[in-house]
Formats: C-alpha cells, sequence, structure tokens
C-alpha cells in the first residue's frame, strides 16, 4: 500500500502541474490570439512594401479560406504627452482591421474608435498610457514625432521630424509585451506622418472558421513567392513558444525523477516480499515451477503496484483538476491585479497517456530489477540446496 500511494501520489502531481502548464498556456495563447492574426504576410528585406509588388494578390483576396485580411504599417515613433516622452510602435490599421483581431474586445479604458466625422483617433497600449500618464479627455492630444525619410540635415531639429497630433480614444490591455509597446492609429494617419503613399508593411490575414491554416500557409507561399515570409501565429513568436514548451516537458522531467526516485519504494517491497516468501518459493520449486515462473509471479506482483497507483493516480490528479476548472479553490497570489483570478486548468487527454505510459515504464523497471536480482542471490542457493 504504501508503494501504491507513492505511485499514485506521483502521477497525480504529474497530472495536476501539466493541466496547469496547459492553462497558463491556453491563457497566454488566448491574449496571443487577440493581437496577432493567424497567418502575417510580410516582406523577406526592407520595411515595407505595396499591394502590386504581389502578382497574385487578387488570388490572395479570392482564397475561399480567407475570411478577410488587413492592411498594416508599423513604424516607431516618440509619443508625446503634456511633459511625458515615450517611444512606442505606432501601428497604422485599415478599416476591417476589428474583422481580424479581437483588440477590440479588449478595450479596458474608452471606446474602440479609430475614425469619426473625418477625424482620427488612436488606441493606445495600457502600459503606453501610464508612461504618458494619459488621460482620455479629448481635449489634449497626442504627438507623434517621426524622423522624416527624405530630411536633409539641418541645423533647427524640427524641421528633420514630421509631427502630427491624434486624439486617444481608448486603451487596451492583452498582455504587457503589447500594452508597453503599441498604439493604434487609422492607416491613412500612419501613411502621413511616415511619409508613405500606398505602401504597407504587413497584411494580417484571418481564415475562416474549419479550414486548416497550414494548408492555406501553403497556398499563400505559392502565390507570393520568395520575396515575402507568411507566417502563423506560432512562426509570429516561434522562440516564446518553444521556451512555453521546454518548460513544460522540463518539468514533467523533474516530475518524473522524482517519481523514479518514488518507485524505489517498490523495490524494497518487492525485495522484502522476496526474502520472506523464501519458503514458499521452495515449496513451488519443489511442485515443478521454474525460476522463470517464480520471477514471473513477483514481476506481476510488481508491475500491479505500478498499474494500481498509476490509474489512482490519474483519477486522483483529473478529479483535483476538475475541482479547481469548476470551483477555482486555488486563488492566484494578489488576486485582482491579474487577468484570471485562479490557477487555470486545461485536461489535455494526450498528458494523461504519456503519463500512463511513463509511471508503468518505471515501474516495470523498478519491479525487474529485484525480481532479476534479488531472486538470484537469495532464492536461488536455497533452490540449490534443495
Amino acid at each position: 500500500m504504501i508503494s501504491i500511494v507513492g505511485v499514485t501520489v506521483g502521477t497525480a502531481a504529474l497530472i495536476v502541474v501539466l493541466s496547469v502548464f496547459n492553462g497558463f498556456d491556453g491563457v497566454i495563447k488566448s491574449m496571443y490570439n487577440a493581437f496577432d492574426p493567424d497567418l502575417k504576410i510580410t516582406p523577406s528585406q526592407g520595411k515595407v512594401f505595396s499591394l502590386d509588388s504581389i502578382p497574385q494578390i487578387n488570388e490572395i483576396k479570392n482564397h475561399p479560406a480567407i475570411f478577410d485580411m488587413a492592411e498594416i504599417l508599423e513604424e516607431n515613433a516618440l509619443l508625446k504627452y503634456g511633459d511625458q516622452q515615450y517611444v512606442a510602435t505606432v501601428k497604422g490599421v485599415s478599416d476591417n482591421f476589428t474583422k481580424i483581431s479581437g483588440v477590440d474586445t479588449m478595450v479596458i479604458a474608452g471606446d474602440f474608435i479609430l475614425k469619426h466625422n473625418n477625424q482620427s483617433y488612436a488606441i493606445v497600449g495600457q502600459g503606453v498610457a501610464i508612461f504618458l500618464s494619459l488621460n482620455i479627455n479629448f481635449i489634449d492630444p497626442l504627438i507623434v514625432y517621426v524622423p522624416k525619410r527624405t530630411s536633409q540635415f539641418s541645423i533647427n531639429p524640427e524641421q528633420a521630424f514630421n509631427r502630427k497630433p491624434i486624439l486617444a480614444s481608448g486603451v487596451f490591455g492583452i498582455q504587457q509585451e503589447f500594452d508597453a509597446k503599441y498604439i493604434i492609429v487609422p492607416l491613412e494617419f500612419a501613411r502621413t506622418v511616415f511619409d508613405y503613399k500606398n505602401e504597407i508593411s504587413a497584411l494580417e490575414i484571418k481564415i475562416k472558421p474549419g479550414n486548416n491554416i497550414q494548408n492555406v500557409q501553403n497556398d499563400l507561399i505559392q502565390f507570393v513567392g520568395s520575396g515575402f515570409e507568411v507566417k502563423d501565429r506560432y512562426q509570429q513568436h516561434e522562440m516564446f513558444y518553444k521556451i512555453m514548451k521546454s518548460e513544460k516537458w522540463s518539468i514533467f522531467l523533474i516530475l518524473t525523477f522524482i517519481l523514479i526516485i518514488a518507485s524505489f519504494n517498490i523495490i524494497g517491497s518487492l525485495t522484502m516480499l522476496i526474502i520472506d516468501k523464501k519458503d514458499d518459493i521452495s515449496i513451488l520449486r519443489a511442485l515443478g515451477a521454474n525460476l522463470n515462473t517464480i520471477r514471473k509471479i513477483f514481476l506481476t506482483e510488481g508491475w500491479m503496484i505500478s498499474i494500481v497507483g498509476a490509474i489512482v493516480g490519474l483519477i486522483l490528479g483529473w478529479v483535483i483538476c476538475w475541482l479547481q476548472i469548476k470551483f477555482e479553490f486555488v486563488k492566484l497570489q494578489g488576486s485582482g491585479s491579474f487577468i484570471i483570478d485562479a490557477y487555470p486548468v486545461k485536461i489535455i487527454w494526450k498528458d494523461f497517456v504519456a503519463v500512463f505510459t511513463t509511471v508503468v515504464v518505471i515501474g516495470f523497471i523498478a519491479a525487474w530489477y529485484p525480481v532479476r536480482y534479488i531472486t538470484r542471490r537469495y532464492v536461488l542457493s536455497e533452490m540449490e540446496k534443495i
């Protein structure tokens, strides 16, 4: 029973920790998905391009799997509000931006308004707004300063910059990486302040539900050619997702190592059992049982310990995860300052398969060692005497 409890606790811990990692992974991906498009087309070289440089742009627009696509122009700029200054990325977006992005659902102050009565407005990230001490009062404008692309050297520094005011209509809060970096403005405003005519820096594309993004990505790669890159959400933040995945499996390996240590209970239990049952083994031997048959008896018992512990641990882990999903009884420290109040949990059946397989394999090895060597040392000698 002690051995079974050890395996059960280790198995349940693996399931709970992996499910919590899955939950955090889902929360972070949902935040990124609110800002990142399904697919993004960018130039392989340079910062901007025009739609005319893509020969098959009409095929892209008419692709049956594409719901909509928005034109994007991004560039860094100096923002000034009152006496505060901050360098941020100004993201100019076309009018259909809300159809391919969920930023409009992440507004925490004001409203998502980019244009009204031919007046341009900005949606500012929460981090940017904090640095600038920004108030949404439609009175004090946000001044955008950008170096002129075609400016000549001048003694007067103001002549080297484009300067354009814009009122803030809202503040969005998604994730610190976005909140402290971006402000969103109409595409026409961005082109004016950046000295561009019809250039854009990216095409952001939303795929219709039910379509395979990888297949659509392959089609677009054929359309745009080698001069452009087509990235999905994973590739847009490839390093970040790799780190998250490596963290999850690092924890899995650490807990597996702890489970291996707990499996020493199986080795100890079987060792004592074999020594205790020497007389019974001698009787079985006298009745005609060979060494392999006797070993299979103890090996089966050791394997049953790991299987029973694994099954009970999986059930216990599932119950704990279900209770956390249903009742959220384990809260995050400093609740109220995060976008979630409790530890997120997401149950994935593949984790159950991986954990069960790992536990059974460890249990088999833990049982095989004492059965293979202890029987030879303590039992075989008794058989030879008989």
